[in-house]
């Protein structure tokens, strides 16, 4: 009797020191979690594999829950996290849409260009602001959901994403988004001169030469008045 109080004596101290010393390891990661994020700038993106050196992944995973519990930081999408800015006026500021593909497409070490009326939104074309914007990729494909929001990755072909300019690369996809027979004589005269003033002409030439016939005309009007 005595030999079996001594052991479950022993074995309930056992798990007491092993509960206690897995919170203790436990708040050291939600601490180091917490410390890496703060380092950052306010909206700076993390993904919950940019902390597993710190532990395993079920670890990182409640730690990240407990400190958005604390209203530490916020869960932006299933695995992606921020410490959001602070507008005065507003509170916290979400990080938009276009810095959230980015940051994947900066992660998965692909390339990426959005489509459609966020590719003309980009351009001053519209004032759409489309709650489901859909990117161009040669990553993997997939939807994120971001609540009412939602991006969706399309894997596509090499050539719809050679082009080097910014504002080339989103003009043929903003073209291609009003259509040949659609596009007025005004707005292919805003995307000739956002292409005159804001692309490099070099940059321009190459990437001319990946859109299609009646895109290269007017895009051409551009890199001709530049020269």
């Amino acid at each position: 009797m005595i030999s079996s109080f001594i052991f479950n004596f022993f074995v309930a101290n056992i798990y007491y020191f092993c509960d206690k010393n897995l919170s203790k390891m436990n708040g050291t990661i939600e601490n180091k979690v917490i410390y890496k994020i703060k380092k950052a700038k306010r909206g700076s993106l993390f993904f919950t594999e940019d902390f597993l050196r710190f532990g395993s992944a079920k670890a990182i995973a409640k730690a990240l829950e407990r400190l958005c519990d604390k209203k530490e930081i916020i869960r932006v999408a299933r695995g992606i996290y921020t410490r959001p800015q602070i507008d005065t006026l507003i509170g916290e500021v979400k990080p938009g849409t276009e810095a959230i593909a980015q940051a994947i497409a900066k992660r998965d070490k692909a390339r990426v260009i959005p489509t459609g009326v966020w590719a003309l939104n980009a351009l001053g074309l519209s004032t759409q602001v489309p709650m489901n914007v859909v990117y161009l990729t040669d990553g993997a494909a997939r939807k994120i959901d971001l609540g009412k929001r939602k991006i969706t990755f399309k894997k596509t072909t090499p050539k719809n994403l050679a082009h080097l300019g910014k504002v080339s690369g989103l003009a043929i996809q903003a073209l291609k988004e009003i259509g040949k027979d659609n596009a007025t004589e005004e707005e292919k005269q805003k995307i000739i001169e956002l292409l005159k003033t804001k692309e490099d002409p070099y940059r321009l030439e190459h990437d001319i030469r990946l859109a299609p016939e009646w895109i290269r005309v007017i895009m051409r009007q551009a890199l001709n008045a530049s020269n």
